[in-house]
């Protein structure tokens, strides 16, 4: 993996190069301050005012310069708009033509620009994280809040290219109308909006969107899914992924992801009922519930690994299984048979294709949407969690055809089984599988040609600005020689093994996952046994149950809102995980049967605090996971993606399986029990998030 000093020295513009982050020398003065801190030569207090100082003079220098190259652009720009204004009396085809690639020459400076904004952003943010971790501080946040807040911010200028609008919009409205419109007097600004046709403004528009500030909201719902994206993408991967996108697959993955979740929850009202029916205890809904779990554990590995070779088949084979395992399920009834109910169960969770959702997003949907596109498949999700026990509770009917029983328990299976046929007639007519044998092409080297340096330009501007995995590579950076920029090819590989993939999980990382593992478990043991207790407790029926499990589904979204467009703005995410996991600490404390009776008011409140503490907490938590895994993680069957949806489905398995054992001591003991071990796994979370707060970022 090269190293980010050295892909910062081989993309700049050469002519430009004294205005750059001087990024090599902050590193070497974070090592100095290291050194000297060490050594007790140096104050902490010190550090900070300089290190604060040395940043703001790299800033000025920055942004002095990127206010020269705006008035630059700016001065040539009026002198191109009185061209155009005497064409407009005395319209020349040819003086149109030289006029039109003057702008565009304009274009591609302003593209050089743009990438000069771009390069430092990445710098600045880096090198901030650096010293955040050198030091344990919380600097970035300090530093960040104070400057872009202030009146005469010049760090608002790096980060939201302040300014640079104007010239944007003064390219792209000029060759607009320099185009041929066959007598169209509509402009830029008029909806509905033409399209750009220009290489030049469908370049600019693409840089802009890269830098453009992404809504909090968007970027917090994203986070849930952990799609796990490499740092700086290979030069070709906009234009790989252009040719791999296809909106109706991509919609097909979201609807597997909304299915298979309704699928997941659509037997929680009913299961205790069925287990009863089929001569079993009540509680041996746990095994019910639990067994897609852990058919999970497995099929998330072969799925993944499948996705490494087609999207289609795998979809085509979930959809079969699925379908084949909901109709056992169903037909368990009229055969009286425990053992088809719990294999049909475990054939649903053998057809969880959400590994492959989740690499088809990664993969095959261009930047410019990808986070769209996440946020889509954690809106499926939690759409799919409330629909689930509400669908299931709706299904209250029961008659017979031939030989087949259609009743509460057994309508959930009929109407999932149909719903995955419908859905694999959909997936076969509508799917487009992506190619997989693309050829990489090699990145340009530097070049004094213009033609070249306009190639390596375009190619740089297609690269994320927001980083993820590169930042990672910060502490790898740290131990690193100053000679030595570029790490051994073993180091650039994806984890081949989850053994070897787990070798790669840093102390914060595994933290993270605790974390990850414990609200998954403490929302089960709610959401799986929910049936049981209001039955044994209030006496509630079916539908009662499922509007609560709905209920409790459609909190996601808004809370989402909430933490992602206004929480999220005023407090940190270490902040927000701490306390979460003491809210989610709190609903389980409340949800105990003590000495009082036991109240529905108490049940419910308790439930929903732990609920909506435990989705907070996940946002969060995978937030600071996508920042803090190993690049490797980022590509390969054995991705972050993968190691935290199995630890969360073994959370689940683990759960569902207490649940069942709690259940032979009783139904007056089952609430307190199973509470007990989501109690001890949320203070030791709460304690291993203390002790490596620091190391969090």
């Amino acid at each position: 993996m090269v190293a980010f000093g050295k892909k910062l020295k081989e993309r700049q513009i050469q002519e430009w190069q004294g205005y750059y982050i001087n990024y090599k020398l902050m590193k070497k003065r974070v090592k100095q301050y290291a050194h000297q801190i060490e050594v007790g030569t140096l104050d902490r207090r010190h550090v900070l005012k300089d290190f604060s100082r040395m940043l703001d003079n790299q800033i000025e220098k920055i942004v002095l310069f990127l206010l020269e190259q705006q008035g630059l652009l700016a001065s040539r720009l009026t002198k191109l708009r009185e061209q155009h204004d005497a064409l407009e009396e005395q319209p020349e085809f040819s003086q149109i033509a030289e006029l039109r690639e003057a702008y565009r020459a304009v274009g591609q400076d302003l593209l050089k620009l743009l990438y000069f904004v771009e390069m430092n952003a990445i710098g600045l943010r880096k090198i901030l994280k650096k010293f955040d971790k050198r030091f344990g501080y919380r600097f970035t946040d300090y530093y960040v809040k104070t400057r872009a807040n202030h009146p005469y911010s010049q760090l608002q200028q790096v980060f939201k290219h302040v300014g640079l609008g104007a010239v944007v919009g003064a390219v792209s409205r000029n060759l607009h109308e320099l185009q041929d419109r066959q007598g169209s007097y509509l402009s830029i600004y008029d909806p509905p909006a033409l399209p750009l046709q220009d290489p030049v403004v469908e370049l600019i528009k693409a840089a802009v969107d890269r830098l453009s500030y992404s809504t909090n909201f968007l970027n917090f719902l994203a986070q849930h899914a952990l799609i796990m994206q490499e740092e700086l993408p290979a030069p070709t991967e906009e234009h790989i992924d252009e040719e791999r996108y296809h909106f109706m697959s991509l919609l097909l993955n979201l609807a597997n992801t909304f299915l298979y979740m309704v699928n997941t929850y659509i037997i929680v009202p009913t299961a205790d009922d069925y287990s009863m029916s089929l001569g079993a205890a009540a509680t041996v809904c746990g095994v019910v519930i639990g067994a897609m779990a852990v058919a999970q554990v497995f099929s998330s590995v072969y799925f993944s690994a499948w996705s490494n070779r087609s999207y289609f088949r795998p979809l085509i084979f979930s959809s079969i299984v699925l379908f084949v395992g909901n109709a056992m399920y169903a037909l368990a009834y009229d055969m009286n048979s425990l053992m088809v109910l719990l294999l049909g169960r475990l054939f649903c969770g053998l057809g969880s294709a959400r590994a492959v959702n989740r690499r088809y997003i990664s993969d095959c949907v261009p930047l410019k949407i990808r986070m769209q596109a996440s946020a889509g498949f954690v809106s499926a999700s939690a759409l799919g969690m409330a629909c689930g026990p509400a669908l299931g509770g709706i299904l209250q009917t029961n008659f017979k055809i031939y030989k087949f029983t259609f009743n509460q328990d057994t309508l959930p299976g009929w109407v999932m089984a149909v719903a995955w046929l419908v859905y694999l007639m959909w997936l076969w007519i509508s799917f487009k599988e992506p190619s997989h044998d693309v050829e990489e092409r090699p990145s340009p080297h530097a070049s004094n040609s213009e033609p070249a340096e306009n190639d390596a330009l375009e190619k740089g501007l297609k690269q994320p600005l927001l980083i993820t995995s590169e930042d990672k590579q910060g502490d790898d950076e740290d131990q690193e020689g100053d000679g030595s920029e570029e790490a051994s090819e073993e180091c650039r590989q994806p984890a081949t093994s989850i053994v070897s993939a787990y070798r790669l999980l840093t102390p914060s990382v595994k933290v993270q996952l605790l974390i990850y593992f414990m609200l998954k478990y403490a929302m089960e043991i709610l959401l799986s046994e929910s049936s049981v207790i209001t039955t044994y407790y209030f006496s509630w029926s079916t539908s009662t149950v499922a509007i609560f499990l709905a209920c409790l589904g459609l909190t996601v979204l808004p809370v989402n809102i909430v933490v992602g467009s206004y929480i999220s703005n005023m407090f940190e995410d270490r902040q927000i995980l701490l306390a979460s996991e003491i809210m989610v600490c709190v609903g389980i404390l409340l949800s105990f049967h003590v000495i009082l009776p036991y109240t529905v008011p108490q049940y419910v409140c308790s439930g929903l605090i732990m609920f909506v503490s435990a989705e907070v907490l996940e946002g969060v938590n995978l937030s600071l996971l996508s920042r803090v895994m190993s690049s490797r993680l980022s590509r390969g069957t054995y991705n972050g993606g993968l190691l935290s949806t199995e630890a969360g489905t073994i959370a689940r398995v683990i759960a569902d399986a207490t649940i069942t054992l709690a259940g032979y001591l009783g139904e007056s003991k089952l609430l307190n029990i199973t509470l007990l071990p989501s109690l001890i796994i949320c203070v030791s979370s709460i304690v291993a998030t203390c002790f490596t707060y620091n190391s969090l970022y």
